[in-house]
């Protein structure tokens, strides 16, 4: 699928801390309340991992369309603790654990989701690690197969009562 050029309308970079609020309450609009990360533990993954968000700035206004975050770490498989941990965080881990792709309902279905999936495996490719993993309920896994992750099939999750299937996206060089 071809890659829709974003650039214009908004700013891809790392969070800033001040930030945090914007982004817990789009993780609250964006996730229902057994699913979404509370705000407290938005705001503690914010300031222990800034780098491990990319957050997509609508340029004209200044605030927050969207985000995708994760903490790094060299275990091998998706666990819940990821979600409400972020003492987990090993800032060399090879492996990236995401924990929510985020886009408000007035940015979605063009492509902003994709492209943050895109540039923040892109980064992540540079920086050395080797895979980006996640969960997602069934109705998600074609669009994450679409954004180029595999089904690992069902994941060791209950998170939120829901169940979940592990996916991976790998980033190392072909």
């Amino acid at each position: 699928m071809e890659r829709v050029n974003l650039y214009g309308r908004f700013e891809f970079r790392e969070i800033r801390p001040e930030e945090a609020e914007q982004a817990a309450e789009i993780e609250r609009i964006c996730f229902p309340p057994n699913e979404a990360c509370s705000r407290e533990m938005m705001i503690k993954r914010v300031k222990k991992a800034p780098e491990l968000f990319l957050v997509a700035v609508d340029r004209q206004t200044g605030r927050l369309a969207g985000f995708l975050n994760g903490l790094s770490t060299d275990e091998e498989a998706f666990r819940d603790e990821f979600f409400t941990d972020a003492d987990l965080y090993d800032p060399k881990g090879r492996n990236v654990m995401l924990l929510g792709l985020d886009v408000l309902p007035g940015y979605r279905m063009q492509g902003l989701a994709r492209e943050l999936v895109h540039l923040y495996s892109e980064r992540e490719k540079e920086r050395g690690r080797g895979r980006l993993l996640l969960t997602c309920l069934d109705a998600k896994v074609e669009m994450y197969e679409k954004m180029g992750f595999k089904d690992l099939g069902l994941a060791n999750s209950a998170w939120g009562g829901e169940e979940w299937h592990e996916m991976e996206h790998s980033c190392r060089q072909v």
